[in-house]
């Protein structure tokens, strides 16, 4: 069993009224507020379909992006990172958090240098890849380096595609050996000890998926790149993305994923 894949807990936080105001690469629009509170409550449960314990936080209105709390910490079997979002407006996000994961983890280590966001870390079963980006800065991954290599985890400092927000918006962990990829990221060559499958071209935006226990958790609306997941033999729950999609976030950005030690 996977340790990247398999979690028994995970912990979200409600969108609030405020998530209108998101930050966002480009506008194209202002998410419903109504229809991202519909889209995040299926998303939850499909959390718990999968048997996983979910902590649900309380809506931060003066905090528009805390929705997305995989930006805030790192949660591995052995401890939690709160981590050091790139976007000043989302500083207050990652001391928000940290209480929780205090409440959860023995151990808890906290970045204090540089920038680091977790939508640019993917961890996988023999390493945690980080992605240089507008958010996450060499100093920032210094930083996790320093917190997570005495626990036993190597980190591997990668460059994010130009002109993509985070790391992992080009891909999703599908299992410990298996990488779901835009075409322009697997091009880059950071995932050759992988195995790859590509995204169909112009569905680009469904690379950001998670696997969590016995399904992949998928956007829907990506029909071509849906079907070369089954026909691999994963199982995929397609939930609506769109809302939190106008604000640049996608399936693993909703949740922080963990089997506590």
């Amino acid at each position: 069993m996977s340790a990247a894949t398999h979690f028994t807990h995970a912990i979200v936080r409600a969108p609030s009224a405020s998530v209108t105001g998101g930050l966002r690469a480009v506008d194209t629009g202002s998410p419903d507020a109504r229809q991202f509170a519909a889209d995040h409550a299926s998303y939850v449960t499909a959390l718990k379909n999968t048997g996983a314990e979910v902590i649900a936080l309380p809506a931060l209105e003066d905090f528009p992006d805390s929705v997305f709390v995989e930006d805030a910490a790192l949660c591995l079997p052995d401890g939690a990172v709160v981590l050091r979002p790139g976007a000043p407006s989302r500083l207050g996000e990652a001391a928000a958090m940290e209480p929780t994961l205090c409440d959860v983890y023995e151990r808890v280590a906290r970045v204090e240098d540089g920038f680091i966001e977790g939508g640019d870390i993917l961890v996988t079963d023999r390493e945690i890849l980080v992605g240089l980006s507008a958010r996450t800065d060499a100093a920032g991954v210094a930083a996790l380096r320093a917190i997570v290599e005495p626990w036993g985890h190597s980190v591997r400092e990668l460059e994010t595609p130009p002109d993509v927000l985070h790391f992992k918006t080009d891909c999703g962990l599908l299992d410990g050996k298996t990488v779901l990829a835009t075409r322009r990221l697997a091009a880059s060559g950071c995932f050759a000890d992988y195995q790859v499958i590509e995204v169909a071209a112009g569905e680009e935006p469904c690379a950001n998926c998670i696997r969590f226990n016995g399904v992949v958790l998928f956007p829907a609306g990506f029909p071509q790149t849906a079907a070369r997941l089954r026909e691999a033999g994963y199982d995929l729950v397609e939930l609506p993305n769109e809302q939190a999609a106008l604000i640049d976030g996608g399936m693993s950005c909703l949740s922080l994923r963990f089997t506590p030690s």
